[in-house]
């Protein structure tokens, strides 16, 4: 699975990006093209750094407010990485970066992913497995409970109490 992904990343992406970045350095020139590849990073900086203090503020508010900050740490990711994708020279990586760090997209993404990491979470819950989907079936169906019910008796006993001494 990781390898196509990888493949994509490291071969993909960058291709596309030379390509895109030659076109646009085409119809605009070489030095209008390198202004806005340079103006893009300063913009990602400054995106990241605003948007990145929001979604601290949030983060410390939910866990003030003594709730899970799961909606919190998702839009931090997202910051990060949209930040990280506005700063890498490329117009392709700018456009995913901008979506990640513009507030309504990004809250588009966040419960997308969200929705997608809860249906994950119940689907291992309630197969009965945690750490994501499994291929392969369980090697015996599951056992029916067991009754533990126990009947006993049981007596206080005071271990000073005169009556209970032996000697």
């Amino acid at each position: 699975m990781f390898a196509p992904l990888l493949f994509l990343l490291f071969v993909v992406v960058p291709i596309a990006e030379l390509y895109v970045i030659i076109q646009v350095g085409e119809a605009i020139g070489t030095l209008p093209t390198l202004g806005l590849l340079l103006l893009d990073a300063v913009l990602g900086s400054w995106l990241l750094r605003s948007q990145g203090r929001i979604v601290w503020r949030r983060f410390r508010g939910a866990l003030a407010a003594g709730r899970p900050p799961a909606r919190e740490a998702v839009d931090g990711g997202l910051v990060m990485l949209g930040g990280s994708l506005l700063l890498a020279p490329g117009f392709i990586t700018d456009a995913f970066g901008v979506l990640m760090l513009f507030p309504p997209t990004r809250a588009r993404l966040r419960r997308a992913i969200l929705r997608r990491a809860g249906n994950s979470l119940l689907g291992a819950v309630a197969g009965g497995r945690m750490g994501g989907r499994s291929r392969r079936r369980p090697p015996h169906p599951p056992r029916p409970p067991r009754d533990y019910d126990v009947d006993g008796t049981a007596t206080e006993f005071d271990p000073l109490d005169p009556r209970h001494l032996h000697g």
